[in-house]
């Protein structure tokens, strides 16, 4: 009891609920759609089918905007920085996403993501009030720190069933990563995604519109739990999830089911090569499909065989009486039983056949246990298990050599987990990017206790428990194949950028020189080398994981990309650091401005130079 009389407005709601719910969008009502029920609704001309939602034009906004943030490394978290080709990044997802664009765009083979399934306790960033402008949303809600960034962190908020917009929050958070995550994926690329019935029915009408109905590629089904709820209100006991999976192109098809060719086999020494017996039984009655419906006569024996009446056979009259003189029918020697036929392994035009959409992999509570094994503790609820991820894995890649797979929900980190054991156990060299938000841990859990302090430092410490598990078991073993994937991971931090960014808001004579004044150097203060060479690879378009070797000269350093095709200066230029950049003939040369001491000429003639052998110059 709440103390308060009769909701007079509540009560006429839940009446008019009862006779007319189709007027009801997330507990409010559509004016236009009652009276279109009342037919007092106007004449409306080109209608459509589309999915909208409260939000869904900022949203698309949202995708538009760019950001000039960057990915900071961190070697301390990381193992064997410089000779592996996964990565980790801890930052909020959406912004990430934006900076992997330049460099991975079009990059990615496979995409796994398990979000929040929107159930009134789940927590994700989402702008509760699309109407304010940025910089007034900030003040608000006091999400800039003292140099003016974003605290990311503080934009992560529940979204509750008493939200008004319930379903319009979870569609406006998904839509723009969806989005840029399809940027990613290559032609031949695949994405699967994780949800339950919450938001099943929007999920496949969202990826149709951003991946096409076309692409869609199925709906699998994982029985989640061993025991039924018996708690249910409704008496169903939800048992089940769904993984949505699209293409990025209508000529792309996951592996599918590979066929068992140990039932082949050539006991007769049969000149057309090992075969198997198959039945000859059809699908139809006689007055459904009456041509399949005859006697088939051994003529060595005489002996009669009818089909069964609710089958038939499986073939017609002429492709028997071929198969017969073809002498690939298995007559029986019981004359009760039914011939067979014989089916060549040469004649499969593909080792794979249709792979289920109902999963035959872990229970939740195995992958619990998974979790809790390679921790040592109790830390996240609901991880998905290792046998979930590596079926996915091996449909979305088939079989490729490097194949790159992102996960920008990670979680625990089981996709970065699966992707390292599936290596070990084919000799596979899959890579990963993984991506999660430094979401804040309970303090009173085992976790918090222990040390940890968010779901990235969960997610990125499993990452190097696995891996020093597979070191140990290497060690153990007596022969190693040679081709071994390479153990490491790099780790990365979501941060602002290196650079000053231009304010095209500053007025005045006064304001504009001291902006003047501060762009004498183009880096911002306390910017260290490594990080700034880090933000030029991204917006270059450099993978994280390019090849960059540094060269001492007189004491100056210079560092090159991918074997000389862009050379990146911070330190000062000199007649030696000028000789050195056309004796390596790069692509092109990065520099700060900087480095030239306020020298126009010196820029002016380096530039001039370098544009006569071909090699482009950026000065920042």
């Amino acid at each position: 009891m709440d103390g308060q009389s009769l909701d007079i407005t509540a009560a006429k709601m839940a009446q008019l609920r009862a006779i007319l719910p189709e007027v009801f969008s997330e507990d409010k009502i559509d004016f236009a759609r009652l009276k279109d029920i009342l037919g007092e609704g106007s004449l409306v001309f080109n209608e459509h089918y589309e999915l909208s939602w409260a939000g869904k034009t900022e949203s698309r906004r949202e995708l538009q905007k760019q950001t000039t943030a960057t990915l900071m490394p961190d070697k301390k978290n990381s193992v064997n920085f410089s000779t592996t080709g996964n990565i980790f990044i801890e930052g909020e997802n959406l912004e990430v996403l934006r900076v992997l664009q330049k460099s991975y765009f079009g990059q990615v083979k496979m995409i796994y993501i398990d979000p929040p399934y929107n159930t009134g306790n789940d927590s994700f960033v989402y702008p509760d009030d699309y109407a304010e402008r940025q910089v007034d949303y900030n003040k608000r809600t006091g999400t800039t720190n003292g140099e003016g960034y974003l605290n990311k962190q503080d934009l992560w908020r529940k979204n509750t069933r008493e939200n008004g917009q319930f379903h319009s929050v979870w569609l406006s958070m998904m839509y723009p990563r969806l989005y840029l995550a399809r940027n990613l994926l290559r032609e031949d690329g695949v994405i699967f995604v994780s949800c339950d019935d919450n938001e099943q029915a929007n999920l496949k009408q969202l990826m149709d519109e951003i991946f096409g109905e076309e692409n869609f590629v199925g709906e699998f089904i994982w029985h989640t739990r061993q025991n039924v709820d018996s708690r249910s209100l409704t008496g169903a006991s939800i048992d089940h999830e769904y993984i949505l999976c699209y293409s990025k192109s209508t000529n792309t098809r996951i592996q599918g089911r590979q066929i068992n060719k140990n039932k082949y086999s050539n006991p007769d020494n049969d000149n057309r090569g090992p075969w198997m017996s198959s039945p000859m039984d059809g699908v139809a009655t006689k007055d459904r499909r009456p041509n399949l419906h005859y006697t088939i006569v051994d003529s060595t024996t005489g002996m009669c065989y009818d089909p069964s009446p609710d089958t038939g056979w499986r073939f017609q009259r002429s492709t028997v009486e071929q198969l017969i003189a073809e002498n690939r029918i298995l007559w029986p020697k019981n004359p009760k039983s039914k011939p067979r036929f014989k089916r060549y392994l040469n004649d499969l035009s593909s080792e794979f056949t249709g792979f289920s959409t109902i999963l035959d992999v872990d229970y939740t509570a195995q992958a619990t246990q998974e979790l809790r094994q390679i921790m040592g503790m109790e830390t996240l609820k609901f991880p998905k298990p290792l046998s979930l991820l590596k079926v996915l894995i091996q449909q979305g890649v088939n079989g490729e050599e490097t194949p790159l797979i992102l996960d920008f929900f990670a979680g625990s980190g089981t996709t970065a987990q699966a992707v390292l054991e599936l290596n070990e156990e084919d000799g596979g060299h899959r890579q990963f990017i993984c991506v999660q938000m430094p979401e804040y841990l309970d303090k009173n859990s085992e976790s918090y206790k222990t040390g940890y302090r968010t779901i990235a430092d969960i997610c990125q410490a499993r990452i190097q428990k696995v891996i020093a598990k597979l070191q140990t078991e290497r060690s153990t073993r007596l022969e190693l194949n040679g081709d071994l994937q390479p153990l490491g991971f790099q780790a990365f931090r979501l941060a602002p950028s290196n650079f000053k960014t231009w304010r095209g808001d500053v007025q005045g004579e006064e304001s504009i020189l001291q902006q003047l004044e501060s762009f004498r150097h183009s880096e911002k203060e306390q910017s260290e080398a490594e990080n700034m060479l880090y933000e030029l690879l991204l917006k270059t378009g450099f993978p994280l994981t390019a090849k960059v070797e540094s060269t001492e000269i007189e004491g100056q350093t210079v560092y090159t990309v991918e074997d000389g095709e862009m050379l990146v200066i911070f330190d000062d230029y000199t007649p030696v650091i000028n000789a050195y950049v056309h004796q390596q003939k790069p692509q092109k040369v990065v520099c700060l401005d900087r480095i030239f001491k306020g020298n126009d000429e010196a820029i002016t003639n380096f530039k001039l130079k370098l544009e006569e052998v071909g090699i482009k110059l950026t000065i920042i």
